[in-house]
């Protein structure tokens, strides 16, 4: 039939998010978003816009994956902050140990490569990862952290989250990487206050 797309969108949008995971914005050029998605230009272009735009919506279908994810895992009950940490970084873990998809996390690379987005998207990334804060802000006052400690432990979660993305990409090993996610859990009581 005459306008109809004769592949599966959702499909090809998984590919996109797959090349923009593994390259960046900046290296996922036009040839390797073809390829990777298995489509020609004026049917990406046709489908998803331009790049930019295919680029956000490969981030909204990243949160789709894995935020539910996150947000099952910070439900709780948890007796404690250290409990919140361990949980959120568990999910961080298995995602990364997941052989398929790509080393990282889409949107750490995302935001290690922000100045090379368009104000559009750097605004997304940035309102994904304040989510993400938020998310672990909640749970920790649930687990019996006051307003100030459970947005220090909040950021410096956040913060490990990235750290064990860019380890994974540099080779780091599975149970070093668990070394580290174990140390922020355990030391989630010790945050020092600044000043």
């Amino acid at each position: 039939m005459a306008g109809r797309k004769q592949f599966d969108v959702d499909e090809a949008l998984r590919r996109a998010m797959l090349v923009f995971w593994r390259w960046g914005y900046a290296e996922a050029s036009i040839d390797r978003l073809t390829e990777g998605t298995g489509l020609g230009r004026s049917s990406l272009y046709g489908t998803f816009g331009d790049k930019s735009t295919l680029f956000r919506k490969s981030l909204e279908r990243y949160a789709q994956t894995y935020h539910p994810q996150y947000d099952k895992a910070l439900s709780g009950p948890h007796p404690n902050p250290s409990a919140v940490v361990a949980a959120y970084l568990r999910v961080t873990l298995n995602r990364i140990a997941d052989p398929a998809v790509p080393d990282g996390c889409l949107l750490t690379m995302s935001a290690a490569q922000f100045p090379a987005l368009d104000p559009e998207s750097q605004a997304a990334v940035r309102a994904m990862i304040d989510g993400l804060r938020a998310m672990l802000e909640r749970a920790m006052r649930a687990a019996g952290a006051d307003g100030p400690e459970a947005a220090r432990l909040a950021l410096c979660t956040v913060a490990t989250n990235k750290s064990l993305a860019v380890l994974s990409r540099a080779g780091f090993s599975a149970e070093e990487l668990a070394t580290v996610a174990t140390n922020a859990a355990s030391g989630a009581r010790t945050v020092p206050t600044p000043g």
